[in-house]
């Protein structure tokens, strides 16, 4: 929207050279070729929106791969292959401050509480209230968006697993009354390879960085990737308990 609104009010030049050349074609050139017609004013639109003193969108893309960047290197993280991840039983060492990247999101596993007794995945079919303690960091801005964790209550989100394939809604909590119902895609990334149980001493809990495309919808607008902390906690059900 930012984009839009910004060249919207910096480009009127674009107004006057479209409407010029559409008063050309539309007495000269309509009848012969309605097509070239409609091409060039889509060209010479984008043509002077590239000429403005706006941040495209490929430039803040471009900002935001930067950030994540020098976030990595700023706090000597470690990148390995999925492979890697997969060989060291679907784990990071936490110790070496190891992140793995998938579909785009960097992942740790801080905890993966699967010799746990009980500890169980979503099956497939599934759906469970989970409960989560989170913390929202803006990489590129330095600066913690939101938090739950002087919360009484935690947030809670409806997930289901469908031939593993995650989907969420926020039902209650701090995420919903900022963002809505929409879980960031990016949170469901870790849940497939997470065990479930409801102690409180070994609970799941990763560490995430979110890139634009998969965090909020105010991350997506406004193309800014994001660090969360997250623990989840399966809501009393007597398959957890």
């Amino acid at each position: 929207m930012y984009i839009v609104i910004n060249n919207f009010f910096v480009s009127s030049r674009i107004f006057v050279a479209v409407w010029a050349m559409c008063g050309y074609f539309i007495t000269i050139r309509m009848k012969k070729n309605i097509s070239s017609f409609i091409f060039l004013i889509t060209f010479l639109s984008l043509s002077f929106c590239s000429c403005d003193d706006g941040v495209t969108y490929s430039e803040m893309k471009d900002r935001e791969r930067g950030a994540v960047h020098e976030f990595i290197v700023e706090k000597n993280i470690e990148i390995i292959t999925f492979d890697e991840f997969v060989a060291n039983d679907s784990m990071t060492d936490v110790s070496r401050n190891q992140f793995v990247e998938i579909d785009d999101v960097y992942m740790q596993i801080v905890n993966n509480p699967k010799d746990a007794p009980r500890a169980r995945k979503i099956e497939d079919g599934k759906t469970y209230n989970i409960l989560v303690r989170y913390y929202e960091y803006n990489i590129q801005e330095g600066d913690t968006i939101s938090t739950n964790l002087f919360s009484s209550d935690p947030d809670e989100m409806r997930v289901t697993n469908t031939s593993g394939t995650y989907e969420a809604t926020f039902t209650s909590g701090v995420m919903s009354s900022i963002y809505g119902n929409a879980v960031p895609t990016g949170w469901l990334t870790p849940l497939k390879f997470l065990y479930f149980t409801r102690k409180t001493d070994n609970l799941a809990k990763v560490n995430i960085i979110v890139p634009h495309s998969k965090g909020t919808i105010t991350a997506a607008s406004y193309v800014y990737p994001c660090l969360y902390q997250i623990t989840f906690q399966p809501e009393a059900m007597y398959d957890y308990d």
